[in-house]
């Protein structure tokens, strides 16, 4: 193992000379550090990571907390997230909760326990007020930030996250204004604020253009195409007869698409479909979907953003992201009125 020493003596000069001259020391000059820094680099010197967290107290490593990485929704997101954080000198530590608290409660633990300068955490959302978790990273001091809707057993944290009401309006609008009046809502995870707020995105949207919010056309789905498919097909056993369905997420419109399909039910001629997130199999979907584009990545770079100025002990606010809809093919008028 190459050692300061060692490099020292290549040099020509002191120890102390040296891991200044790494540390980018304003009192080394320009012609030393550049001399130090090629001999490093020659030699294949690593700088001991263990020995800076000691002189620093930083660990230089973030935490970030996603419910799975299969999630398509995450995908940009951690890409942006790893790459500002790289970008300022930090390395990720990816931990997946696959949505389970028990699961969260470990992974939390674990990089606490690697003492992460920051966590960015996409909580595990449930209907108590408190979580244990959550109260010991806030008597830590452990900066945090949350990716999504804050809950009660989190709000004390700030968020970066969608306006995810004025989103889910806009995709009702949209399908009321080509013609529909009988729109039937595929509702997310009964405990998660933004399934909340993607609902009464729908409902708002229904009341302003003077149309019944009816319980019969809203189903519980979840947020997997398997949740999608299951709404869909109790859907059709009802026999409730929608012109269109807004779907709470993408996943959850092509898991419904895909029983419409099987079942000979053609989309849009038939029925319209929407959904929300705007994955990348939303584009290619066999009908491309109609759908709500999330800024992911500027969502991460925000995040790391807001992470950095709680480890610099800044004051740091939540945000909301406007999001856009994208009209795609799996929308047109109601099949009454094509002719």
């Amino acid at each position: 193992m190459v050692r300061l020493k060692d490099i020292a003596q290549l040099a020509g000069v002191s120890v102390m000379t040296v891991s200044k001259a790494l540390r980018d020391a304003p009192d080394v000059s320009e012609a030393t550090r550049i001399k130090i820094k090629g001999i490093a680099q020659q030699v294949g010197y690593v700088p001991d990571s263990s020995a800076q967290c000691l002189r620093t107290k930083t660990t230089k490593l973030l935490g970030l907390v996603i419910p799975a990485s299969t999630n398509p929704i995450y995908a940009r997101m951690v890409f942006a997230i790893e790459d500002r954080a790289r970008e300022l000198g930090y390395d990720t530590l990816i931990a997946q909760t696959q949505n389970m608290p028990e699961r969260e409660d470990a992974c939390l633990r674990r990089l606490l326990s690697r003492r992460v300068d920051g966590l960015l955490i996409t909580p595990v959302y449930r209907f108590e007020a408190k979580a244990r978790i959550y109260e010991e990273i806030s008597a830590r001091k452990t900066p945090a930030v949350l990716l999504g809707s804050p809950a009660p057993f989190c709000k004390t944290f700030p968020a970066v996250e969608i306006e995810e009401l004025a989103a889910s309006q806009r995709v009702a609008k949209h399908l009321i204004d080509s013609g529909h009046k009988k729109i039937a809502y595929f509702t997310g995870p009964p405990a998660a604020p933004w399934a909340h707020e993607r609902f009464e995105g729908y409902r708002r949207a229904l009341r302003e253009a003077g149309l019944p919010v009816d319980d019969k056309l809203v189903f519980q789905s979840g947020s997997t195409i398997e949740d999608g498919a299951k709404a869909a097909l109790q859907m059709l056993n009802e026999g409730c007869q929608p012109t269109a369905i807004q779907a709470v997420s993408d996943l959850v419109a092509i898991g419904c698409a895909e029983t419409l399909l099987q079942q000979g039910i053609k989309i849009p001629q038939e029925i319209s479909l929407a959904g929300f997130g705007n994955i990348l199999t939303a584009e290619f979907y066999r009908i491309p979907l109609t759908t709500v584009s999330q800024p992911k990545f500027r969502l991460g770079i925000a995040a790391v953003e807001m992470l950095m100025n709680l480890i610099r002990g800044e004051a740091c606010l939540s945000k909301r992201l406007a999001a856009e809809l994208v009209i795609r093919q799996s929308t047109t008028l109601p099949s009454s009125k094509i002719t």
